[in-house]
């Protein structure tokens, strides 16, 4: 008899879950645009675009990771998901709310800890992003 592994239907991911994942890596890669910008240029309003860009993409972060939050404690202890893209939220939020108050302080103050700052929260985003989408397709096999 051969062996056959039996397949569940793959977990579709909500809409509104993956509207709140997938809105603040932009957000967060244009507070790095803008902070580059800024280092290269030293024009003042950058350094502005930069604090309202990652402004946005906290809010939509927070949302992200309180539905992140929901979906670890609903998930079965086998699947792993939930953990490794709670966790990379996380630090995204709690990095990004010490990246806001960087950029709260003078615009020449900002550098360089603001760039660092934007670089790390924009790759950590992006993980988690990227785990968020692909886990959530995943089918399972007994």
């Amino acid at each position: 008899m051969a062996a056959s592994a039996e397949t569940r239907a793959a977990v579709p991911i909500h809409p509104l879950h993956a509207v709140l994942l997938a809105s603040a890596p932009p957000l967060f890669l244009g507070g790095l645009l803008s902070d580059l910008a800024y280092s290269s240029s030293f024009h003042v309003q950058w350094s502005n675009f930069a604090a309202w860009l990652i402004a946005g993409a906290m809010v939509f972060t927070g949302l992200a990771l309180l539905w992140s939050l929901v979906a670890l404690l609903r998930a079965r202890p086998r699947r792993g998901w939930p953990l490794t893209s709670f966790v990379l939220l996380a630090a995204a939020f709690g990095l990004g709310a010490i990246n806001c108050l960087v950029h709260a302080r003078d615009a020449f103050g900002t550098m360089p800890e603001g760039l660092i700052l934007s670089a790390i929260v924009t790759l950590l985003a992006l993980a988690a992003t990227w785990i968020g989408f692909a886990s959530l397709r995943r089918g399972e096999t007994k």
